[in-house]
């Protein structure tokens, strides 16, 4: 029996970190289309260079979600398949990934296919991938592994930090007038992923340092006590240092990951963003 984990490129992880017999990960990229170009978020896209064209170019800039077809060929030759995909509310990811599975279990009925949508994106997807491997690594049947990681993923949380905002102006999703202001007066957007998988913000911040006391903040009111912590940023250890020095001293063991941003989440966050999850 083969296992697959399936995540689309709302999660940043390029491969799995164990050598788990018969398991097998594929990430289905999304496009990105900037002005008239289109990039593929696959492993090969030059993330910097489409980082720069974006904010070289004024028309809107939007993200396509990956075809039916494309998860269908992720699923073809496994048994037991699991897949994450961005949250639902930002994308159609999770729509092409259902219709796959359908069509797939078609073909071979006999297949196990779960799929999750994170109500999220970034570093709680990879959690949650990285989650799975572990589970799949225990011996445990299908079932298992899906109760288990529906109730590891009511443990989860997203938050976001946010230095730019070109995208969500050009989108429309914030005036230009607010636009400015987070520019001119260094101020850093921090947020949450909601329970319905929007994006919420909940501080708004002057300068990195104040940033990072708010999401630290955040996490103790939203009840972390010490779990993994996987923080995907955009270009800025910085903040990824000054966050591990917030939470090192009250817990101490506390595991810390980081991880440059996919080019998806790269697009979301901007330039020194991060999309953090964390365990609570």
């Amino acid at each position: 029996m083969t296992w697959k984990i399936v995540v689309d490129s709302g999660c940043d992880l390029k491969a799995l970190t164990q050598n788990v017999p018969h398991l097998h990960f594929e990430r289905v990229p999304l496009t990105l289309q900037v002005g008239n170009s289109v990039y593929v978020d696959d492993y090969g896209l030059d993330i910097e260079d489409m980082m720069n064209s974006m904010y070289a170019n004024d028309l809107p800039t939007k993200s396509s979600c990956p075809s039916p077809d494309a998860f269908l060929n992720a699923y073809r030759g496994y048994d037991k398949i699991i897949v994450i995909t961005i949250t639902s509310n930002l994308s159609g990811s999770y729509n092409s990934a259902s219709l796959a599975k359908n069509l797939y279990l078609e073909e071979r009925p006999d297949t196990q296919i779960h799929i999750i949508d994170s109500l999220s994106a970034g570093g709680e997807m990879d959690l949650l991938a990285m989650k799975l491997e572990n589970l799949i690594a225990e011996g445990l049947i299908f079932e298992e592994v899906v109760e288990k990681i529906k109730a590891y993923q009511e443990k989860t949380k997203l938050i976001f930090v946010l230095a730019k905002v070109d995208n969500l102006v050009k989108n429309g999703r914030l005036s230009k007038l607010v636009g400015k202001v987070v520019g001119l007066l260094n101020i850093r957007m921090v947020g949450q992923a909601s329970s319905e998988g929007t994006l919420e913000l909940l501080q708004k911040a002057r300068g990195q340092k104040k940033a990072v006391k708010a999401t630290y903040e955040e996490m103790l009111k939203s009840g972390y006590k010490g779990g993994k912590v996987f923080i995907g940023n955009q270009k800025n250890e910085k903040i990824c240092q000054q966050l591990e020095e917030l939470i090192k001293p009250l817990f101490p063991n506390a595991e810390i990951i980081r991880q440059d941003l996919s080019g998806l989440c790269s697009f979301y966050a901007e330039k020194e963003g991060i999309l953090m999850g964390y365990e609570i």
